[in-house]
């Protein structure tokens, strides 16, 4: 299922682009908390998905 896991890592790129775009704008400190948590559940869930390690 490498769909799936390009689709997660994807999403996970565009919320890093968000985050960078929102802290830019000085937007409320914890809607950027949340897209980091966001982001990086998306990109560590893609990775793992992809068996990078295994």
């Amino acid at each position: 299922m490498n769909g799936l896991s390009t689709l997660l890592i994807v999403v996970g790129l565009f919320l890093a682009g968000g985050i960078y775009s929102f802290v830019k704008q000085d937007m409320p400190r914890s809607l950027v908390v949340l897209l980091s948590i966001g982001s990086g559940m998306c990109l560590v869930a893609g990775v793992m998905r992809l068996g990078v390690w295994s």
